[in-house]
């Protein structure tokens, strides 16, 4: 194929993309629709972007944040904090605020995501996991052809089941990432055995794809990171939880301190940044959702396998492209940093990372460190190379991306 031939692609994707285009910014458009619904119910107000010191007790617009947060989520309550270092924080806070020893967790998902296998206890020993504490795993491995075994979820709740982990998105592995259809379908099979088992989603990557989140469809309790999708690519650090309010009182002594919870823990003049990047969230999420979009078709032009396909219904904001070989891989991540905002002039080199058990490599000039609701990309150094591309505050940054890559002779 030709350089006139391949750089034409993204004029061409662009154009066969036009209509799905406009169905995301409908999605857009209602997603935004229920943030305002929620900034208007609970009167959000300019002294509520004032914050305490101290202990943090008594903060209005930390109070205000949780009931936002809780009402677009579809929950009881909410806790956000940028005390919450990732989105595998929230997770482990909330698995050992609710779970106790002699409790049972099953992934219904096949394999967690990779920083959480030593939250578990699948890799390392005395770090404080939940095998350490007498908190008993296992999990249901996915079909062959990537989807959930239905059959197994609808007999596995035991007498010691307390929890089930839902994973939304396809994490590290070649999967497609779970409809909310696919969620509310697992939490109602989970509830028909046991109605006490705590159905639990990693939301990381999911929020605003569709129009309704977890919590809509039955689930208990759920996880994000607010450096992707909720922060709206502006807040600075922090998590949340949001879920039925007695797991929620659970989760936060666990972040805090048993007789602390929920009322402890200054926001350090973040709160207008929070609330602002909620309310951009919508719009960025749909950026990325095209980024995605555009990504895959392009390369599944160059014939590269693609997961999602490029005009499949998008799960996350995650696109990955199986590239087959090491120097591809990180000719790939080079080609993004280079056209990074930030730090455009690094060179991105496999390296080892906590809590992943392979070497990565990492693209992503962001303005937030390690923000995924920005344009990066990494992939974990083990075949078959598979680049993991999230973000993008908005679609036109992806193709001079796109343009860059279809001029390297690597593709």
């Amino acid at each position: 194929m030709g350089l006139n031939v391949k750089t034409s692609l993204v004029t061409d994707a662009q154009q066969a993309l036009a209509t799905t285009f406009a169905e995301i910014d409908g999605r857009v458009k209602e997603n935004l629709n229920r943030v305002l619904g929620a900034f208007r119910q609970q009167r959000l107000g300019v002294h509520h972007f004032s914050s305490m010191t101290g202990y943090g007790h008594g903060d209005l617009g930390r109070e205000v944040l949780d009931r936002v947060f809780a009402q677009v989520m579809g929950a009881e309550a909410a806790l956000v904090r940028v005390q919450f270092v990732s989105g595998t924080h929230a997770i482990a806070t909330a698995l050992f605020g609710v779970l106790r020893p002699g409790d049972e967790l099953i992934s219904l998902a096949g394999a967690p995501y990779d920083t959480l296998e030593e939250v578990i206890g699948l890799r390392g020993h005395g770090q404080g996991s939940l095998k350490d504490f007498g908190i008993h795993y296992r999990e249901i491995p996915l079909l062959s052809t990537g989807e959930p075994d239905w059959g197994a979820i609808a007999t596995c709740v035991q007498p010691q089941t307390r929890m089930v982990l839902i994973q939304r998105s396809c994490g590290y592995t070649w999967r497609p990432s779970l409809s909310l259809e696919d969620i509310g379908k697992m939490i109602q099979l989970i509830k028909s055995q046991n109605s006490n088992v705590v159905c639990f989603v990693d939301n990381c990557y999911g929020e605003f794809v569709e129009t309704q989140e977890p919590p809509h469809v039955g689930a208990d309790l759920i996880a994000g990171s607010l450096i992707k999708n909720p922060g709206g690519t502006i807040a600075t650090a922090g998590g949340y939880l949001a879920g039925r309010a007695d797991l929620i009182e659970q989760a936060s002594y666990r972040l805090t301190a048993p007789g602390i919870g929920h009322e402890g823990g200054a926001t350090f003049d973040q709160h207008r940044l929070l609330f602002q990047g909620l309310f951009l969230a919508p719009q960025m999420v749909g950026e990325a959702l095209k980024c995605a979009h555009l990504l895959a078709y392009v390369f599944d032009q160059l014939g590269y396998p693609v997961n999602p396909a490029p005009l499949a219904p998008r799960r996350d904001v995650i696109q990955a492209i199986q590239l087959g070989s090491p120097e591809k891989l990180i000719a790939f991540c080079r080609t993004l940093q280079r056209y990074s905002p930030v730090g455009s002039y690094l060179d991105p080199v496999p390296a080892p990372m906590p809590g992943y058990a392979d070497d990565l490599v990492m693209a992503g000039g962001t303005f937030i460190d390690g923000s995924t609701s920005e344009l990066s990309a990494d992939g974990p150094l083990r075949p078959p190379y598979i680049a993991f591309c999230q973000g993008g505050t908005h679609w036109t940054h992806m193709a001079l991306i796109l343009e860059a890559l279809l001029e390297d002779q690597a593709f």
